[in-house]
Parts: structure tokens; sequence; C-alpha cells
């Protein structure tokens, strides 16, 4: 995600690298590079020139100027401004009514339906209400259908109606139903087309007029750069939404979307999602997005994937075996599980400090831990329980039930017992820490 953008903006900074201050000579080479970058990610030249305007403005005032490290100062400028240009702080949905109408709109491809369950999933999990998901694509089954499929994983009600082929109808029978059975929030996912057209812009505005919902989002794949904005802009113009949404962001993107589009219709991001499983939803901070695109990690989502996983009654009790250096291959394999609900292994190590770069071109697979799991699940329960009693021959037993060399086994109980007594010795600290934060990178030599 950004990679080239966060490649071009670096060796921007080391225009910079060995100056003692900031002046008007030596910053032009690296605001005419930042402009350079930037217009390579696909945003628009004139959003481009404006924004360096004001980063060549602030490097170069009177309070900055005697700046002992130019190049540090130089990347708080950009971040502020990026997190300035991409809305400044996180934008909330406006969840006050009962109930609460989201209006669910974009082009076709555009991942609205899975969006459309992967907000449902989050208002059920991380809200604690109850949603109610509209089927209101009356041109495609397939979309009907895909909403039903996902509704069943999340336990989440479907409405819909195929005999109707009026979505204004649909939607208003839907709120009906949710009326009566209390759902708090209405999820209605709407039609799209391949471009911009007539009859969709008005399907949408007709629906918006005839329901008044709290909340109209625009879903919009980021990988389109430009092309998003612009279709945004018609969206915005014909509808006024609320929000937008950047869908596919783990994609090849070069991130021109998620840097304009805020600043082309004047509406705030108000999600991110990435890949296809329903957890993988997040919302919008532009703070930490202008840290990641600077390479500057983001640990503060990273804690927070980490603690919608490690509820507090589990990780007392992982503290308790840690400190009685009774961690087994049973918790261990627990802490893989965890780790990879919380999303894509190589995501999660970007948003390390310094991590990023070092990882970017490595081919990490969500399937990296499968290899150690085919190990343990070769364990008998007591070896599990018991990791100090496996000893020569339970290992040639393992490596056969797991389809590995006995090399590999013995690497692995090396990097296991290494891991144990490093937990051991930090639970013995104040502050032991989050669970699980060492797991990525077993296996790896």
């Amino acid at each position: 995600m950004f990679d080239n953008l966060s490649e071009r903006l670096e060796g921007a900074f080391k225009q910079l690298k060995g100056e003692g201050r900031i002046s008007e000579i030596n910053v032009a080479a690296t605001i005419k590079e930042i402009r350079r970058a930037l217009v390579d990610a696909d945003v628009n030249f004139k959003i481009a020139k404006e924004f360096t305007d004001k980063v060549k403005e602030k490097a170069t005032g009177e309070k900055v100027i005697n700046a002992i490290s130019p190049g540090q100062l130089m990347v708080k400028i950009v971040k502020d401004e990026l997190a300035a240009l991409m809305g400044g702080e996180a934008a909330e949905l406006d969840l006050s009514a009962r109930p609460t109408i989201i209006l669910i709109a974009g082009l076709q491809g555009s991942g609205k339906t899975t969006f459309s369950g992967k907000l449902a999933n989050f208002l059920k999990t991380k809200k604690s209400l109850n949603p109610l998901l509209v089927a209101g694509d009356v041109y495609r089954p397939a979309a009907i259908d895909q909403l039903h499929v996902l509704g069943e994983q999340i336990k989440v009600p479907v409405y819909s109606d195929r005999e109707n082929k009026n979505p204004v109808a649909i939607a208003k029978d839907a709120l009906a139903k949710a009326k009566a059975e209390g759902n708090r929030v209405v999820i209605i996912d709407t039609a799209g087309r391949l471009a911009v057209d007539e009859q969709m812009m008005q399907e949408v505005a007709d629906l918006k007029a005839a329901l008044n919902p709290q909340e109209i989002l625009f879903v919009v794949d980021s990988m389109t750069g430009q092309d998003a904005v612009n279709t945004a802009k018609a969206f915005n113009d014909r509808l006024d939404f609320t929000g937008v949404v950047l869908t596919k962001l783990d994609g090849d993107t070069r991130g021109g979307a998620a840097l304009t589009i805020k600043y082309t219709v004047d509406k705030p991001i108000k999600f991110v999602s990435r890949g296809e499983k329903l957890d993988t939803l997040d919302v919008f901070h532009p703070e930490r997005m202008a840290q990641r695109i600077l390479g500057m990690g983001d640990i503060t989502s990273l804690v927070e994937r980490a603690q919608n996983q490690f509820d507090e009654a589990s990780a007392k009790k992982l503290e308790k075996k840690i400190r009685q250096n009774k961690f087994d291959f049973e918790d261990f394999k627990d802490q893989l599980q965890q780790i990879k609900k919380m999303g894509n292994i190589k995501d999660l190590l970007g948003m390390i400090p310094g991590i990023g770069k070092a990882v970017k071109d490595l081919d990490i697979s969500d399937d990296a831990f499968k290899g150690i799991e085919a190990m343990i699940n070769s364990m008998t329960p007591y070896e599990r329980n018991n990791p100090d009693a496996i000893d020569g021959s339970r290992r040639k037993r393992i490596a056969a039930g797991s389809g590995k060399d006995i090399q590999e086994v013995n690497a692995f109980m090396k990097q296991f017992e290494q891991m144990r007594q490093m937990m051991g010795a930090m639970g013995k600290m104040k502050g032991m820490g989050l669970p699980g934060m060492g797991l990525p990178m077993m296996g790896k030599r």
C-alpha cells in the first residue's frame, strides 16, 4: 500500500541530508521531488502544487529556519499536511436516529455489497448494534445472493424481495420490518453500473428522497486513482453524500484517491476496506495513514487490532502461565489463531515503525503459519502440554506426521524454546506487553 509514494518521498527528504538548516535554496529540490512523487501517485497537479506550496511556506518560515535537523522537520511538516489533506481527524457515523438508515452507493465492482456486509459486522461487533441488511439491487440476482451469504456468515438478517423491482418500495418495506423487529441500523445496498448514468443516479436520488437517510456512503475502488475522485464528484454533486469508503486498499494502489478525494468533494473518508474477510474494515484515521505513507508505521492501529482479538481474561490466564514458565504448544497455537484474525501478516508488520520498508519486497503469505500449525497438530495432547518431553524419537514422528524433515522440526523446537525463555523474562517485568506480538517472525530463517 503506497509503497512507491513512500519511496519517492523518502528520496525527496534525502535532499536535505547533511544540511544544517532549511533555506529557500536547499528546500527547492525537496519540494520539487515531493510534487513529482504526488503527481506520480495520481494526485491532480493543481492539488499537488497547492500542497507543496503550503509545505514550502511552513518549512521556510522564521520559526523553523534554524532547525537543527531539517530532514526530520520536513518529514513532520509533510506528515501534518498529508493528514490535513486527507481530513485531519477521523469522522464518526451518525447513529443518533432509531433506526439509523445508511444508504450505500457506488459503481458496480467497487465493493458495495461486500462493504455492506463488513459494515454490518462492524456495527454488530464493535458497536453492539443489531443491523438489518437490505438487498436493494433489483438488477443483479447475484448481488442478492451474495448479501444473503454474507448475512449468514455474520449472523445478521437480510431483507430481500426478488419479485419486487422497485428499490424504493423494497427499502420502505425493509424499514417497516426493522422498526417492528427492533433493528437499530438499516443498511441498504443499492445497484451500481459500470459507469455513471442517469438511471442509476435517479434511482439513488429517489431512495434518498423517500428514506431521508442519516448516512449516504459512497464506496469507491481506491485502485482507480483519479477516476475514483472524478466519480466521487459526480455522485456528490447529485446526492450530497456524507462520507467516502475506500475499498481494495490492500491492492497495488498509487494513493491518489486516498490523498485527494476529501479535498475534491469536501466529504470525509469514513472507512477503509482491505481484502475479502468480513472483519477487515477500519475507521479511517488521516494522521495514521500519513504516518504509514512516510514509513513511520502505525502502532496505534496495531494495538487496537490486538486488543480486539485478545480478551482480558485470556490475557491474564496466559500471563500467569508465562510467569510460571508453563507456556506450551496449545497456548502457542491459540496465539497463532488470534494473530491470523488480526489481518494480513505483511500488513501487520508494515504497521511497526521501520519494518514496512524491510518487508515490502518479501513474499509473506497468509499461509506462512501452516507449516508450524502442521507440526503442532502432529503432536499428541500430552506433547503439546509438555514441550520438554519431546525427545528425538517424538520429533521424528512429528516430522513424518507434518510432512516436514527433522531439521525443520528441530529448528522450530529451538525457536519455540528461545521465545519461551524471552517471554518468561518479559513476564517477570512490569508491563509484560501484548500477547503474541513476537509471533509473526516465528519460523523465519
